[in-house]
């Protein structure tokens, strides 16, 4: 599925593990395994088009004529905490990438969320800048990282989530209508405490065992 803005992932490893990350039954380390081997298949398909140039290689026999990246440099921006292990599964694909932080956390009233960090590479206005977070919910953490990266020069961006809500969905392209969104499945709701329904309950609860 592709919209202007909305790239839903249909792949069939994809489906599995999201369906494995929303049993119940599925331990902390086995949900953090697989939200990092989600990324990882995520980011596979999200550089799939990165820029190419050609350069000359010496291998064993000859001298190749082959092609590596070119172009901007990515930068990975995890929303804390819950997307700290997203970056680690892109982490694992792309090792040179720079990892930029955000945090917000929400208000349990309002539902609006309050930055509490930020720290971003010196030259991310000519960085690519990938935004991950597990769940979009109400949208509010993550039209605030977005935000903030522009806020500091970043204009090319991708926000990439395991799972969203049609109301976050909503709320991302009405306020930043130029970031591409990529996810593995579009959920039903938002429950009255702003939790996707049917979803796989709070990701960082689950990612490091609290509650």
């Amino acid at each position: 599925m592709h919209t202007e803005n909305l790239t839903l992932l249909q792949h069939s490893l994809l489906a599995h593990k999201v369906t494995l990350l929303r049993d119940k039954e599925t331990k902390m380390k086995e949900f953090r395994e697989l939200v990092r081997e989600i990324a990882m298949l995520m980011g596979y398909e999200v550089t799939r088009n990165l820029q190419l140039e050609y350069t000359e290689v010496e291998t064993p026999l000859v001298k190749a004529r082959v092609q590596k990246l070119s172009g901007k440099k990515l930068t990975i921006v995890p929303i804390m905490r819950a997307g700290l292990e997203m970056a680690v599964g892109l982490e694992n694909l792309i090792p040179n990438a720079k990892v930029a932080h955000f945090g917000a956390f929400r208000d349990k009233d309002t539902l609006e969320p309050h930055e509490y960090y930020c720290k971003v590479p010196e030259d991310l206005d000519k960085r690519d800048v990938l935004v991950v977070d597990p769940i979009l919910a109400t949208g509010g953490s993550a039209v605030a990282a977005i935000t903030a990266m522009k806020r500091h020069g970043a204009s090319s961006i991708k926000f990439l989530c395991i799972i969203a809500a049609p109301e976050g969905l909503k709320k991302m392209t009405t306020e930043h209508h130029d970031v591409k969104i990529i996810t593995c499945a579009i959920d039903q709701k938002l429950n009255k405490h702003g939790y996707v329904v049917p979803g796989f309950g709070d990701a960082g609860d689950r990612l490091y065992g609290t509650k």
